[in-house]
């Protein structure tokens, strides 16, 4: 059983050492936490427990904290994937709800599993996810003195399960003062792929991202007979001719687990029940 996550990108580079130690210590918490989940639960639960985690934080943007666009609204996307069906569901640019990456997982039951805006908080209104404001002071603050910091923050989680199935999970408050109606990469296969090989999830610009198909090149490479290093490898290199910013994390099926960022600052931290690493 392996598990790695993030959370975000540029994450500690603008940020005092105080909030970088809470960060790091975070992200060892919920990284733990969600092994332990991990040993008497699937790779596809497990990762929507660990992002479900980053989302309550608020020192990370996605779920609570979660970064205002140009209009003083919030909205986030969210998406899941099981390396086992295949089968991919999220949320595009929704509003006033606890946990986006919960709505992306009950919508894998539906046979339209990707919905966006007044639909996709439509469809978690009606299922039970009551009106929650992911507004906090510090993003308040920010958006009221235009402070545009590079807020390219993600959060994501793949797990390796006992049974040797993979599933990623990824969620993200956005950039920040954005235009409204922009689309993130997060619930994208760019920003969030995996298969029976390989499960990758991105942070970073994700414009960028989606120009690159990130996620889903790493994934394919790897199914192609490329190791992780050499799928991050050959995918990073492609982002060189436009600077493309990104960040990834990814295990694959014989339990090897990689990251690499083409700006370094991405936070993460990996456990695999005796080996922890958190790093920025």
């Amino acid at each position: 059983m392996k598990i790695i996550i993030h959370g975000g990108f540029f994450s500690e580079s603008s940020t005092n050492h105080e909030t970088k130690v809470a960060k790091q210590n975070a992200l060892e918490q919920i990284v733990k936490d969600s092994y332990n989940f991990l040993k008497t639960h699937s790779s596809l639960e497990t990762v929507v427990y660990a992002v479900s985690l980053l989302e309550d934080d608020e020192l990370f943007n996605a779920g609570l904290g979660s970064q205002i666009q140009s209009d003083g609204k919030i909205r986030m996307s969210a998406a899941v994937m099981d390396g086992v069906t295949q089968k991919m569901s999220g949320v595009i640019n929704i509003e006033e709800v606890k946990n986006p990456i919960q709505v992306a997982q009950l919508l894998m039951q539906y046979e339209d599993r990707v919905l966006g805006g007044s639909g996709a908080t439509n469809f978690a209104r009606e299922n039970g996810f009551e009106p929650f404001s992911t507004e906090t002071p510090q993003r308040r603050a920010e958006y009221e003195a235009k402070l545009k910091s590079l807020g390219t923050g993600t959060v994501g989680c793949v797990a390796l399960d006992s049974n040797g199935e993979i599933a990623v999970a990824t969620s993200t408050g956005g950039k920040g003062f954005e235009i409204p109606g922009r689309i993130s990469d997060s619930a994208t296969v760019a920003g969030n792929y995996a298969n029976s090989f390989c499960g990758v999830s991105l942070t970073g610009v994700g414009e960028d991202i989606v120009s690159n198909a990130t996620a889903t090149k790493i994934v394919t490479r790897v199914t192609d007979g490329f190791t992780l290093q050499e799928a991050f490898a050959k995918t990073f290199n492609e982002l060189k001719p436009y600077d493309g910013f990104a960040g990834a994390i990814a295990i694959d099926s014989k339990g090897n687990m990689f990251h690499q960022d083409s700006h370094p600052s991405m936070v993460f931290a990996s456990f695999d029940g005796d080996k922890f690493e958190v790093f920025d």
